[in-house]
């Protein structure tokens, strides 16, 4: 089952006595389930299937170029697809001082996003507040295209007297697996759908006392699609921009975090030679983690997505759809609370609830007999307990 994990892992091992080479790993696993809905499971059915294993490693190949990377086994469900994937690989150099006294990175290869607030870091269990990240920003259907791109990053900061600035910038593309596709374009495409292209920019900036943190992101992405022989889809294509706000504020024993998101989609062909289609989408969350002490803290989220703004209730896409598809899926709130204890060192219980009204983020509008996949009101749950070394 973990086959690829278990060769990286060897591999790791066999170099790990290197003072220049580090290395780190995690163990996940837990139960969950989603109620009212086929977002994590089928048939409401409590499930085991929420596992993560990770093996990443550090080489230091000179005194300002090194390697990183990381191999993972992802079991979510119906979140994603089940399996070994790696999440990154790439060249890390270090540039030498800049003019103004910047510091600058630049990563060759399939690097991270860096351009959100929990981008660089959903892929590892124990640095997310909850198993299921806000869908409006994260949404788990497209979790490893979002993860990071084969390409070029850069990144500079600086850090001044009175202020602290990040600014990065990324090019690259990744590939599209078969649940992706789903999600896009529904489970009647059958060709291949390819990332042309994805271009993001960010900055963020600090006060130097480093208690709170405002950012801006900017996306913009093509897909082209060709269809198979026998499909029922037709050769089209998209362009994808997404506009962000981010903002976080950390005090004494609690923290509050947020992100805005618009993303403008611009359509052709796919399902007529001429169809042409322009929709506009907004969200966004909140939510609040208050740290009781050092083993224990609770966190409370508010989040919402609505896929068209033309159509904030969804009663247009119900009409147009013959009634076919439920207005609710025009449309995903949800509110979260979770806690998560540090029961020993390096081992961790975290546990989360989901209350749901919606179903947007769900599954493709594109799926037959979508009615079925989700109820207007659904709740979702999970525990996990997790290692990491």
């Amino acid at each position: 089952m973990k086959r690829m994990l278990l060769v990286a892992l060897y591999a790791l091992c066999n170099v790990v006595n290197a003072s220049d080479f580090s290395w780190h790993g995690y163990v996940s696993q837990g139960v969950a389930q989603s109620s009212g809905s086929q977002f994590i499971t089928d048939g409401n059915e409590i499930t085991g299937e929420l596992t993560e294993v990770g093996i990443n490693g550090y080489y230091q190949l000179t005194e300002n170029i090194s390697v990183a990377g990381q191999v993972n086994y992802l079991d979510g469900g119906n979140r994603f697809e089940q399996g070994t994937r790696l999440d990154y690989l790439f060249i890390d150099w270090s540039l030498p001082t800049l003019p103004g006294n910047w510091k600058g990175q630049v990563h060759l290869g399939r690097f991270k996003n860096r351009h959100w607030l929990y981008s660089v870091t959903r892929d590892v269990p124990q640095t997310r507040y909850t198993s299921v990240l806000p869908q409006s920003v994260y949404f788990d259907g497209f979790r490893d295209v979002a993860l990071g791109s084969n390409g070029l990053q850069a990144s500079f900061s600086h850090f001044g007297r009175k202020s602290i600035w990040e600014v990065n910038w990324s090019y690259g593309r990744s590939n599209i697996n078969e649940s992706q596709r789903e999600f896009l374009l529904g489970e009647d495409a059958k060709g291949k759908i390819k990332q042309d292209y994805v271009h993001q920019a960010s900055v963020f900036w600090q006060p130097a006392t480093m208690n709170w943190k405002l950012g801006f992101s900017w996306l913009d992405s093509d897909f082209v699609y060709r269809p198979a022989e026998q499909d029922n889809r037709l050769s089209g294509g998209a362009n994808i921009e997404r506009l962000m706000l981010s903002g976080q504020y950390y005090a004494e024993n609690w923290e509050l975090s947020g992100e805005l998101v618009r993303e403008i989609q611009d359509s052709f062909g796919l399902f007529a030679p001429e169809f042409t289609e322009k929709r506009r989408g907004e969200g966004g969350f909140v939510q609040a983690r208050y740290i009781f002490n050092n083993e224990l803290s609770g966190l409370v989220g508010y989040d919402t997505y609505i896929n068209n703004v033309a159509d904030r209730n969804g009663k247009q896409l119900e009409a147009l759809s013959g009634g076919t598809i439920p207005a609710y899926f025009g449309y995903q709130d949800t509110v979260t609370i979770g806690v998560r204890w540090d029961i020993a060192p390096k081992w961790r219980l975290q546990g989360e609830y989901h209350w749901v009204e919606g179903a947007t983020r769900v599954v493709s509008l594109l799926n037959r007999n979508i009615a079925s996949h989700t109820d207007k009101h659904w709740e979702m749950w999970s525990v996990q307990l997790m290692y990491w070394f």
